[in-house]
């Protein structure tokens, strides 16, 4: 780092500045970098882009950087994705879950699942290519399976972690459920602590899904207020109904709201599978009853809201902890991990030894095209050093 005055190239002063060089394979992208630091005026630095050009050279294309670092091995492609998480990162957990795939922490798991399938593979070709060498023990393949099985476990346990881990990238969504005038509107301007949706003593104010992101203890955490659940003629607050009925469905919690003296809800109103709490509201108009609820809450006191954002937090939590025992990747990847496990389970019940190996050769391939590592491998260099054939 040096102190230098940067002029054009007619010798004219553009600003005096910090000049960084970065000579690779050491840089963030293996090639030899400059970086200038300058005063932050929009003059300044358009001089100086304008002298850029002039000497021939040109603006980087978006993520342009980061793809020169992939395509000279300084990132893989799961790296690449975490450093876009971790950029666009706005929550505490979401940075965490983003800097343990930018540090290559998962990649360091998918690497290690493909290595140990292709020894299993070494070990079946020695089997059916050497098996009169004396140096091959017999049935060697007898070893692989168990190995092979303990794989395909850690993945069934990386995917559902993966599942779960766009409720920390995406937020926890929080959908808010129940009859009309149950209170639903209110809490949700309580939990955020604004008006953000409409509240009348009418039933059916609500009509569509409206939502609000909340930073509760680093975490994204997303509440969704839907239209109230009923049997109604009225075509539009139907169609609020399959909204909200919908957005149940791919909740990670459904909070259901009802007035603490009303009728409990009919379990149809819940979508299968998903978690939820039994609020019952207006606890200010009746006092000392909980009965058949998990939580009971009064917006206008404020009672039990702290109790109910406990709750939540424990969920979340719950969530978190499932995905930050092993990390947790993308979409793109649970793919790639599920056909994994499939070609493992075919692996694992086939019968003609040849026909296994080739589908714990795909099993890898899966895995390699997660972190852009998709080479042959060279399953004699196994063999070779694990045998003495030839010698």
């Amino acid at each position: 780092m040096v102190l230098r005055s940067i002029r054009r190239r007619n010798g004219e002063l553009i600003d005096k500045g910090l000049v960084l060089g970065f000579p690779g394979p050491a840089s963030f992208t293996g090639e030899d970098c400059l970086e200038f630091q300058l005063h932050g005026g929009r003059a300044v630095v358009s001089a100086l882009q304008a002298e850029l050009l002039g000497l021939g050279l040109r603006p980087a294309e978006p993520g342009e950087f980061t793809q020169r670092a992939f395509n000279n091995g300084k990132l893989d492609l799961v790296e690449v994705e975490g450093l876009g998480d971790l950029i666009s990162a706005e929550t505490e957990m979401q940075r965490r879950l983003a800097i343990e795939q930018s540090a290559g922490g998962l990649s360091r798991l998918y690497v290690d699942w493909a290595e140990r399938l292709t020894r299993s593979r070494a070990l079946i070709e020695a089997e059916l290519d050497f098996a009169d060498e004396d140096d091959v023990p017999g049935s060697v393949s007898d070893q692989v399976w168990q190995q092979v099985t303990q794989i395909s476990e850690e993945i069934s346990r990386q995917i559902r972690s993966t599942e779960k881990a766009g409720s920390v990238r995406d937020g926890f969504k929080v959908v808010i459920a129940g009859p009309p005038n149950a209170g639903k509107s209110s809490f949700l301007n309580a939990i955020a602590q604004r008006d953000v949706a409409i509240v009348t003593d009418i039933a059916g104010t609500t009509r569509d899904v409206l939502h609000v992101d909340l930073d509760l203890d680093g975490f994204l955490v997303r509440f969704f207020d839907t239209a109230g659940l009923r049997e109604t003629s009225d075509v539009i607050e139907q169609e609020g109904v399959r909204r909200a009925r919908q957005a149940m469905a791919e909740a990670d919690l459904v909070l259901h709201l009802s007035e603490i003296d009303s009728d409990a809800q009919q379990s149809e109103d819940f979508s299968g599978g998903v978690p939820r709490l039994r609020v019952g509201t207006k606890s200010d108009k009746h006092p000392g009853i909980t009965g058949r609820f998990d939580v009971t809450i009064s917006t206008q006191t404020g009672e039990g809201l702290e109790n109910l954002r406990h709750e939540v937090l424990e969920r979340v939590r719950e969530n978190w902890a499932a995905i930050a025992s092993s990390g947790a990747g993308r979409l793109r990847h649970l793919s790639h991990l599920q056909r994994a496990s499939n070609f493992l389970a075919e692996a694992l019940s086939g019968a003609e030894l040849d026909l296994r190996a080739e589908s714990l050769r795909l099993a890898a391939e899966e895995l390699g095209r997660i972190t852009g590592r998709v080479d042959v491998e060279d399953l004699l260099d196994v063999i070779f050093s694990e045998f003495c054939i030839g010698k």
